[in-house]
């Protein structure tokens, strides 16, 4: 995400200064006015898939490692540790630098937590309302003259805050999730002096006031409760959300779905009395509000002493021994070199990063794959291709895999993958789908614009994520600049709630995206043997800058069949950097001239 120079001015009503944002389009229009614990003792599939039967060479358990900051109540400094953090990371988007700033249960004052890069804040309770941040968890953009568009790679989670005035400022871009969070307060999404913002993920989370994305151009909550929702740009979604707006779309912009059909909040770290354990959220259907309201959460939860504790510098031989000797991954913060694949071949492992650890595959090597086995978790890590071309980095499930995993489907949550940015990287397929019902809950799979190693040929990648397995649900799909198509979708009765893609910045030439006889490659592609498909609240952008003459003819393509439906889709053209013909297939207005409006099309066919 890089912003275009088109200005914007917010609706003169709302008394603020004009609003610089990455694109636009007079929003002026737009702005709108208990459960029980379950298994809290380690389950017994858990338990057998935990232990070996022969003695384990390699331990369980141990320390977190440097990066990883724990305080409590009684810690001294804790001010000036958050700012010692925040000075490494602020604008060190490409850095090495990883951490995790862990809060003991209990109650803080005074703090202001402002996140940078690579850096995650969470509680250690049971529940956000067990630990109490009196102060502010902040993102800003200061760093980039308030332009929030770059805000990524950052998470909060678990954690009630107090903001001091009474809202949080929470100025993100992608990658960078809001989870299992209670803002006894409101929210604002955008930065000071509302510049460009381009975000954004909230799961779980309860925010008491209300949410101000002002210049957001496209946000995502799912299964949440707040108390009201300001305005929406182009794309705001909603599913399983107390207090949502109601459907609207294509002004205010609002899709919202009743209930989410299929959800698994991601496991986290916490404390029981001195233990660290890992907590597992249950599967919920038709899922609405928070998992955390009640009480208690339902779920199941593991010792530390059943995860291998993994440091950087530690190589895949030794995480797949771990792994063959019943032992889950727990990747404290760093960098990982990997000159073979991570290999998940056990049921219900659970493979969980802290602070952005990253995963670069050598030579070649997929980052991850996973066998077609049930309830696998993958969690809070990113995978960053490295200079060899990797055909793919990473793959849930075997080619040709078809158990039946509704019961207990693999989720795959915060996993993000980047080409290019951090230095030069090529991958023909990064994120590959092939067991049935996954969720891919909050991914963004992105081919660097800008950074170091960029360029048409430089950081090749042609394809973003590829759906092989049926029944496979995407809550929170962030799919960016591939050369060819960003999502392709094989398997049957897909969904997908949300989707935001841009195309590839840098094409050359007409010709370097020709795709047979149709100009450009859609960023949402399903394939032609597929009968039935649902999306929500689906958008694309071009911003062909390199040659603003460049026509993309559409920006989703889909069978015509009565089962594949759409709803709520919209492209963009940013600034008349290139242009749409249609929006879906041969359907919808085309974009036009350099004033930044999205074309929509309500449902379809």
């Amino acid at each position: 995400m890089t912003p275009s120079p088109t200005p914007f001015a917010t609706p003169s009503s709302s008394g603020r200064s004009p609003v610089g944002r990455r694109a636009v389009l007079g929003a002026a229009a737009a702005v709108a006015s208990a459960s029980a614990l379950t298994g809290l003792a380690t389950p017994a599939s858990a338990t057998s898939a935990g232990r070996s039967k022969s003695p384990r060479a390699l331990p369980g358990g141990g320390d977190l490692g440097p990066n990883v900051i724990v305080f409590d109540p009684s810690t001294p400094g804790i001010q000036a540790k958050l700012d010692e953090v925040f000075k490494k990371q602020e604008s060190a988007q490409f850095g090495t630098g990883r951490y995790a700033l862990l809060f003991k249960p209990g109650s803080y004052s005074g703090l202001n937590a402002q996140i940078g890069f690579y850096t995650s804040i969470a509680g250690l309770g049971l529940s956000p309302d067990d630990t109490t941040i009196n102060g502010d968890i902040t993102v800003d953009a200061g760093w980039f003259n308030g332009n929030a568009t770059q805000n990524f790679w950052r998470s909060a989670e678990n954690l009630a805050v107090v903001p001091v005035n009474g809202t949080n400022r929470w100025a993100v871009a992608q990658a960078a999730p809001f989870r299992r969070m209670h803002v006894r307060g409101g929210l604002n999404l955008a930065p000071n002096g509302y510049g460009w913002a381009s975000g954004g993920y909230i799961a779980d989370s309860r925010i008491d006031g209300q949410v101000g994305p002002y210049s957001q151009q496209q946000w995502y909550t799912r299964d949440s409760a707040i108390g009201g929702w300001l305005n929406g740009v182009w794309n705001m979604v909603f599913s399983g959300v107390e207090g949502a707006p109601g459907q609207s779309f294509p002004n205010p912009p609002y899709t919202t779905l009743n209930t989410t059909p299929v959800s698994r909040e991601k496991p986290f770290l916490y404390l029981n009395g001195g233990e660290y354990r890992v907590f597992l959220p249950e599967k919920r259907t038709n899922a609405r509000g928070v998992t955390w309201g009640n009480g208690t959460p339902r779920g199941t939860s593991l010792p530390l002493s059943q995860f291998y504790v993994a440091k950087p510098g530690v190589s895949a031989a030794t995480l797949n021994e771990a792994l063959a000797q019943g032992l889950q991954l727990l990747l404290t913060p760093g960098i990982y070199h990997l000159d073979r694949p991570i290999q998940v071949n056990r049921a219900n492992t659970v493979v969980l990063g802290l602070g952005y650890a990253t995963l670069i595959p050598d030579n070649g090597a997929t980052a991850v794959k996973v066998a077609d086995v049930d309830g696998v978790r993958l969690a809070g890590f990113l995978i960053d291709a490295g200079p060899v071309n990797s055909a793919t980095l990473l793959e849930v499930g075997p080619a040709g895999a078809s158990a039946d995993h509704s019961a207990n489907p693999t989720t795959v949550q915060d996993v993000f993958i980047r080409i290019g940015g951090a230095g030069p990287g090529k991958a023909t397929t990064s994120m590959v789908i092939n067991s049935r019902h996954t969720i891919v809950d909050h991914t963004w799979v992105w081919r660097a614009d800008h950074g170091d190693g960029v360029g048409w040929e430089t950081n090749r990648a042609d394809y973003g994520v590829r759906v092989n397995g049926d029944d496979v649900l995407a809550t929170g799909l962030f799919v960016e600049h591939f050369n060819k198509y960003d999502v392709q979708w094989y398997g049957q009765r897909g969904r997908t709630i949300f989707f935001q893609n841009e195309k590839a910045y840098d094409a050359p030439n007409q010709a370097a995206i020709q795709n047979g006889s149709i100009k450009g490659y859609a960023a949402y592609k399903v394939a032609d043997s597929v009968t039935t498909h649902e999306g929500w609240g689906l958008g694309s952008y071009c911003y062909y800058n390199v040659d603003p003459s460049i026509v993309q003819h559409h920006g989703f393509a889909a069978p015509n069949a009565s089962g594949v439906k759409f709803h709520n889709l919209l492209v963009v053209s940013l600034g008349g950097q290139g242009q749409y013909e249609r929006v879906i297939n041969d359907t919808g207005s085309p974009t036009s001239g350099t004033s930044t409006v999205p074309s929509t099309v309500v449902s379809y066919p």
